[in-house]
C-alpha cells in the first residue's frame, strides 16, 4: 500500500531534481521512490550478509588438519 508523504527541499534541489528525472523519463517522485527503495534494499542486503558472515567467523573453519605446524617449521630462522 502506497502512502504519500511531505518532504521539505530546497528549490534548487527540486528544480535540479525534476530536470535530471525528466532526462530520465521520469517523474521526481519515481525518481525519489526508487533510490530510497534501492537503499533499504542495500542496507537489507548488507544487514543479511553481516549476520552470514558473523554466524561463519562464529563456527569457525575447519581445515581438514588435526594439527598446525609449528611456526618454526614453516619458517626457516
Amino acid at each position: 500500500m502506497k502512502q504519500n508523504i511531505t518532504i521539505s527541499l530546497d528549490k534548487d534541489i527540486i528544480s535540479a531534481g525534476k530536470q535530471i528525472a525528466a532526462k530520465q523519463g521520469t517523474s521526481l517522485n519515481r525518481m525519489l521512490r526508487e533510490e530510497l527503495e534501492r537503499m533499504i534494499r542495500n542496507a537489507r542486503q548488507y544487514d543479511v550478509s553481516k549476520h552470514k558472515a558473523i554466524t561463519a567467523m562464529q563456527k569457525g573453519f575447519h581445515s581438514g588438519m588435526d594439527r598446525y605446524p609449528a611456526r618454526d617449521a614453516l619458517h626457516d630462522r
